[in-house]
């Protein structure tokens, strides 16, 4: 689809307009739900007023919103999906009412999944599209539309292998905690489980045996559900969206630089938050690692501290400020030397020292991963990754090494759950994705005897190409974010495509329609130093106002209402990164300037 056709081309009777939502009641009122436990805030959005900007038409509004949501039934012609697919079924509908603001647990997975925002009352509709093969699972997507609807839809991207159904409810990624959800600001809303669902006990890569499952996974899934949700716009609206946006972290970060690139027409806007963009290569380097921390090259809890204790003692400082937040990553490299935590016989002496097997597995951490042929778009290299944040507290996906490169273990065949999640995640990519052999030894594996399969699976996963001519030419805008303590995937991914697409397409031609933004300190899923800010304002405002992002700043607020800002830095765009200026409240970002590498 072109923007030039009628689901792009502005409204004759459009004006300016915004969706906002202003609290009339200053206070909250604790709330204590009876069955859950969980604090309800009261944001009655009866006390909400929506008021409207944008160069959008007119606000639909449903007068009748609970009927004609429970008329939104039967199936969708799959004529009017972009690829080849089966039956598309809606398998309910369901009209809810305006909810309040619901704070979980602190135990949830993330900090930012404690926050079920406010929701005004919209028409949830969940369906399945079949496959083609009958041996392959339904793509299940779930689409949630406003009563008052600003003409605008986000689509939600997923994370790790998906395999759950994203319901598009809550704050995209990087959002303040103190802003509506997209859906209370008017935008429909919508998401996917890539076609698959997680069972338990069984692996997470099992699906991709399945070669529809497999491709479903890698793009067609995202692409089938876009074309899904623009159909229901008509039927709840009467017309299509008139600006469509696509926000993604990590796996979805992928997922939404694969939509530019394999369908350049289909979004106004993208951003792609630590995106895993050379997908192959990093199971490949995250397998290395887990190899190399066998028997006695396991790094214990204690030689973690060692490691980022001296990192910080290299590096803290070149910033301007010794705050346990390292920004001067590039300079790091060169300060930082591992070999001089080395136990002086190379045997494990302690909590002090390193071993020989325990200095070559941190070596294994930090360096990149170099194949003997090309993968797709030309890449042989998996980047190595900057140094800080690695003993960084977490649980779950949060945090440095700990979580994601170590675990509470040292790794075994197959992966058991103390495993770290690199080590999960890498050595079931090769078992399942490129061996196909799920008894597989991955300490057997040599990738020249799996070229042609890796090839292929770079081709289907790997979101490297650096042509986003079409993209642009359509009038798409493009924010890449990427946080320098990410031990999920390596930030310098991110950075090494951006200079693939300078390099292919010129600077003053990216500057017309992509940024690159780097915020130090911050590990893969925003927690560890500031790293909030309003993307979706900050798209919108550049594709419907023709404003370029400028001086932007990232915040860290508190999990409890108002979600007061406790510290902010500037995000500084690559190759700047925030020094302190030597004057000033080190947690205000005014005190820091934007310095280049």
């Amino acid at each position: 689809m072109s923007k030039s056709d009628p689901l792009h081309r502005p409204r004759p009777d459009g004006d300016f307009r915004c969706f906002a939502l202003f609290d009339r009641k200053s206070d909250y009122m604790k709330l204590r739900h009876p069955r859950v436990g969980l604090i309800a805030l009261s944001l009655s959005l009866s006390l909400f007023v929506l008021t409207s900007c944008s160069v959008l038409g007119p606000a639909n509004v449903v007068s009748d919103s609970k009927s004609s949501c429970e008329q939104l039934t039967g199936s969708i012609p799959n004529g009017l999906i972009g690829l080849p697919t089966g039956e598309v079924t809606i398998v309910s509908t369901q009209y809810l009412a305006a909810s309040p603001l619901v704070m979980g647990p602190p135990q949830a997975p993330t900090p930012y999944a404690r926050i079920q925002p406010a929701l005004p009352d919209h028409c949830q509709v969940k369906g399945t599209i079949a496959s083609l093969d009958p041996k392959a699972p339904a793509i299940n997507f779930q689409v949630n539309l406003p009563s008052v609807w600003n003409g605008r839809s986000l689509q939600y991207g997923g994370g790790g292998f998906n395999g759950v159904l994203i319901n598009a409810l809550g704050l995209p990624p990087a959002a303040p905690l103190d802003k509506p959800a997209p859906l209370a600001r008017g935008f429909v809303t919508y998401g996917t489980d890539s076609g698959h669902q997680n069972t338990p006990g069984v692996p997470l890569q099992a699906f991709s045996m399945n070669d529809e499952a497999l491709a479903n996974f890698a793009y067609a899934s995202y692409k089938k559900v876009r074309d899904v949700s623009v159909e229901l716009m008509k039927r709840r609206y009467g017309r299509g969206p008139d600006r469509m946006y696509f926000m993604g972290s990590s796996e979805g970060g992928r997922e939404a630089l694969m939509l530019a690139q394999r369908f350049p027409n289909d979004f106004d806007g993208i951003f792609a938050r630590v995106p895993v963009i050379n997908w192959v290569a990093l199971q490949h380097a995250g397998t290395r690692a887990g190899i190399a921390q066998f028997g006695s090259g396991w790094i214990t809890p204690a030689k973690i501290k060692l490691v980022g204790d001296a990192v910080a003692s290299a590096c803290d400082a070149a910033d301007g400020i010794v705050d346990g937040i390292i920004s001067d990553h590039e300079g790091c490299r060169s300060r930082f030397d591992v070999s001089k935590l080395r136990c002086a016989d190379g045997s494990d002496s302690g909590a002090s020292c390193l071993s020989d097997a325990q200095t070559k597995a941190v070596q294994a951490l930090y360096s990149g991963y170099r194949f003997d042929f090309d993968l797709a778009n030309g890449v042989r290299n998996y980047p190595g990754w900057p140094m800080g944040g690695e003993a960084t507290p977490g649980v779950g996906p949060t945090g440095g090494w700990a979580n994601w490169w170590v675990g509470s273990s040292a790794p075994v065949q197959p992966p058991v759950p103390a495993n770290s999640i690199q080590w999960f995640y890498g050595s079931g990519a090769i078992r399942y994705f490129i061996t196909r052999d799920p008894n597989f030894d991955v300490r057997q594996y040599d990738p020249k005897r799996y070229a042609d399969r890796i090839r292929t699976m770079s081709a289907l996963m790997d979101a490297t190409d650096p042509d986003l001519s079409v993209f642009a030419a359509a009038g798409g805008k493009l924010i890449i974010k990427e946080h320098m303590a990410d031990y999920a995937q390596s930030p310098y991914a991110g950075i090494e495509y951006y200079k693939s697409v300078v390099a292919k397409m010129g600077q003053s031609e990216v500057d017309r329609f992509a940024r690159l933004y780097i915020a130090p300190g911050v590990d893969h899923v925003g927690t560890g130093a500031p790293a909030l800010t309003d993307m979706l304002e900050v798209l919108t405002d550049w594709v419907e106002k023709a404003k370029e992002p400028a001086a932007l700043t990232v915040a860290t607020q508190a999990f409890e209402p108002p979600f007061a800002v406790t510290m902010s830095r500037p995000l500084c765009r690559y190759p700047n990164w925030p020094k302190y200026r030597g004057v000033g409240d080190s947690n205000q970002a005014a005190s820091f300037d934007c310095v280049k590498q």
